[in-house]
Parts: structure tokens; sequence; C-alpha cells
């Protein structure tokens, strides 16, 4: 079986694309989607999207992890399949789609960025000084100092398959805060390494950072480029109208045989 394919990059997170809007993709196994993002033996990415119709949306996000199976949110991913549709010939200036998590509205910015909105967050739990926060995908988020030479691949799998998160598992942030924006660094379950960017976790550690403080806008450096994070906080620190604000890009497109 041959597969069109498209691949698109949101600050170096990177995704198989397919156009699923007459179901053609619906049918991947487990091992197919493993195979797409291997990057030795397939095309390689962190993840892979369809994008779907749904009626009542300009169209369904439908994501799985790099080991093949159903992911919760990912945020760069959102941007990307946004800039997909629109590629695909979907254009409007505000978009309304369906992900796991519920609805996301999502827009251009005039600098070619792309605004996602998230979900609301009422409750942030602690963990040994440690935040856990869901933004559409569970976080950990460490705060630490000099994370560019910190070992998150170890400390990252080593907390994720922890006993307390081990069935579920967890995405774990590492965040250095630096003066007027924070650095963030991510192990990511069902990529099971560490990744360039995450769009969910940048989310997570930019609210863990503002956790107590008067800032709205959190501005985010990753190894794969910059974002940023607005976001509306009450007196009780719950966080609404939330945005994620990036780049997604267009890499290539082609196709291979499925095995």
């Amino acid at each position: 079986m041959n597969i069109q394919f498209f691949k698109y990059q949101g600050t170096g997170n990177d995704f198989v694309i397919l156009d699923n809007r007459n179901k053609q993709y619906s049918g991947l196994t487990t091992e197919q989607i493993k195979f797409l993002c291997d990057r030795r033996f397939g095309i390689g990415a962190d993840g892979l999207m369809l994008l779907n119709t749904l009626e009542g949306y300009d169209f369904e996000m439908k994501y799985y992890n790099a080991d093949g199976s159903e992911s919760t949110m990912c945020g760069n991913g959102g941007r990307c399949l946004v800039k997909f549709a629109n590629d695909m010939g979907i254009k409007k200036s505000d978009y309304l789609f369906l992900a796991i998590d519920g609805s996301h509205e999502a827009s251009f910015g005039d600098n070619g960025w792309i605004r996602l909105k998230m979900k609301d967050v009422n409750e942030m739990d602690e963990d040994n000084g440690n935040c856990i926060v869901d933004t559409g995908s569970p976080h950990y988020v460490k705060i630490v100092n000099d994370v560019k030479k910190y070992n998150v691949f170890e400390e990252g799998k080593r907390i994720r398959n922890s006993k307390k998160f081990r069935q579920e598992g967890i995405n774990v942030n590492f965040v250095e805060i630096e003066h007027a924006h924070i650095y963030v660094r991510t192990y990511e379950r069902g990529v099971e390494n560490e990744t360039y960017s995450c769009g969910t976790g940048v989310t997570a550690s930019a609210l863990a950072c503002a956790h107590n403080t008067g800032f709205n806008r959190v501005q985010v450096k990753t190894l794969g480029g910059e974002l940023a994070v607005e976001f509306q906080k009450d007196e009780k620190d719950h966080f609404s109208d939330v945005w994620l604000c990036g780049p997604a890009m267009f890499v290539y497109k082609g196709e291979i045989e499925l095995p």
C-alpha cells in the first residue's frame, strides 16, 4: 500500500501528516504508525497526525505517538495541523477543530506564527517541590539550574518510569528561568526520549513559572526555537484564555510503501 505523506515541524517537533478526509488511512495499525515514525526504516517523526472531517468543525485532529499509541493533545502538532489544513485548501482566518481533549481555536498571527488556544488550567499538583499540571497532556515540571547541561534523558526517563507515573506515563519538563524568558527541555512519553520541543510542555512550564506572579505572557526558548504562552490568571491562580503561539512549517512531502 502506497501512501502520500506530508512532513511538518513546529520548533523542531516534527510530524508525519496524512490527509484522511476520505478516511483512506483510518485503518492504520499501531505497527504501521510506528514504522512511519521510525527515523531509520520509515519517514521519521515525533508523532503522526490524521486530518479528518467532522461536522460542526473545520477538521478533527487525530494524533499518535511515535510508538504507535494514540496520544493526548499535542500543542506543536495542533499548530502544524492548522498550517496543513490551510495548505490543503481549508482557508480561514480563524479555525475551530476538535482534538482528543476537546475543541480548540486557532488563527494566524502577523508574524506568520499560529496562535492555538489550549484548555483552561484550574489546578496544579505538587510533588516534592515540583509541579504537575495537565495542559491537554500531563506534565511534570521541574525547575533546574543550567538546563543546557542537564541530563534530560536519564532524569526524565527516571521520573516518567517511577512507580507513581509508570502505568499512565507523564511528560517531564526541565525549566531554567532566564530573566524575561524560560528555557524548557522535555522528555516525552510515547517518544521515550528528549524532543526538540513540546507544545503542551511549554504551556505547562510557562503556567507553572507564572504561578503566583503577575505575568500574563511568557517567552519560551526550546532546543528547536522560540514560542510564547499568553493567558489570563485570576486571584485563585486559575488560568484561562491560554494561547500557545509559535511557528509551524512545511518540510517536504512524498510517498512511501507500507510493509
